[in-house]
């Protein structure tokens, strides 16, 4: 495959100008599944916030303390390579996103100040802080809704688009939710995890739902899309991802249900299988828009910056991804497991 698109850019495979675009592309598609996983749960507990009782709130930001730093890292990161790397794109892909970027940057703006804030207020402003940290993070997970829906229909505006990229935005949230609810199953005990089961029972539809319009509405919406999908012996390939992804919706489910009923120990299985599900529709994506960064219209090649400034940056990647990666997996090692809440302190009398 490789080599056919070489032949048809009419440049040879081991010329930098084409190989290039394909690392910058590699590594942009790689902060974003990063940052839609690992910030993901993060996301969905600060959603989960709103509906969680006044006394458990303060635990639920305190499960998020170690991986705050980290988190905020990929979006800068991702933002960061995609106007250098891909400069040509920049000003049709953001003036086509303005309001949803605009949406996504104030619910992070929002969702920072006021976890910062909330550590430093006085006693009777926390709770504000705590409320500003929640509706921060439902405006970034319905804006990470609104922008997949309009990737989706190539920036279409129509009424019926509309509708379609305001659905989406919803599911985008109940997903987030889903996958915050799994990791709070997962991390604690008590009260806590038996809402975390009931707000993901209450997810797991709708994020489902969200799925398969996104991918229906992308395979009719783009002719291109879907003689990739359906062309020759490819077919397979829908039937497993599909197939993947719907098992892994139904054994959540059944998880879930089964918790509700008896008695069940903390378990990882349903966030391992959220994760799964990400991984899945974003592999999916991934495929059918390449080598488009918009589709039909724009490449990463049309994209690319100069092969000058793509080696500088390279450059720099080298050195900072390696510190970046290392920083991240000392991080990430321990979101796994029963957090066991610190105890309170002993006062000599």
């Amino acid at each position: 495959m490789i080599d056919s698109l070489a032949v048809a850019l009419g440049l040879g495979a081991q010329d930098p100008s084409f190989w290039m675009p394909l690392v910058f592309m590699a590594l942009f598609y790689g902060i974003v599944v990063a940052g839609t996983v690992l910030d993901g749960f993060d996301i969905g507990v600060g959603c989960l916030v709103l509906f969680a009782p006044r006394e458990l709130r303060p635990r639920m930001l305190s499960l998020l303390s170690p991986w705050r730093d980290a988190n905020e890292f990929w979006l800068f990161l991702g933002m960061g390579l995609f106007v250098t790397a891909f400069p040509n794109a920049w000003g049709r892909v953001m003036s086509a996103l303005y309001l949803p970027m605009c949406l996504l940057a104030l619910g992070v703006l929002l969702r920072s100040v006021s976890f910062e804030m909330r550590l430093r207020a006085h006693k009777e402003l926390q709770e504000r802080w705590l409320t500003g940290f929640a509706v921060g993070s439902l405006m970034t997970a319905f804006a990470h809704g609104l922008l997949l829906a309009q990737l989706v229909v190539t920036y279409q505006s129509r009424p019926g688009y509309l509708w379609f990229t305001l659905f989406v935005g919803c599911c985008a949230v109940a997903a987030y939710c889903l996958l915050g609810a799994a990791w709070l199953i997962m991390r604690v005990a008590g009260e806590l995890r038996a809402r975390a089961v009931m707000w993901g029972r209450r997810a797991v539809r709708w994020a489902a739902a969200g799925a398969v319009a996104v991918s229906v509405v992308l395979a009719f919406d783009n002719p291109g899309v879907f003689l990739k999908w359906s062309d020759g012996p490819r077919w397979h390939k829908i039937a497993v991802l599909w197939g993947a992804i719907l098992l892994s919706f139904v054994s959540i489910e059944m998880c879930l249900q089964r918790m509700i009923n008896r008695s069940y120990r903390t378990t990882a299985l349903p966030f391992v299988l959220t994760l799964l599900i990400f991984l899945a529709v974003l592999g999916g994506l991934g495929y059918s828009f390449f080598p488009y960064l918009v589709l039909d219209d724009v490449t990463i090649w049309d994209a690319a910056a100069s092969v000058g400034s793509l080696r500088l940056i390279l450059s720099g990647a080298i050195i900072a991804l390696p510190v970046a990666l290392i920083f991240n997996i000392w991080v990430y090692r321990r979101m796994f497991g029963l957090s066991i809440p610190p105890s309170p302190p002993e006062y000599a009398g």
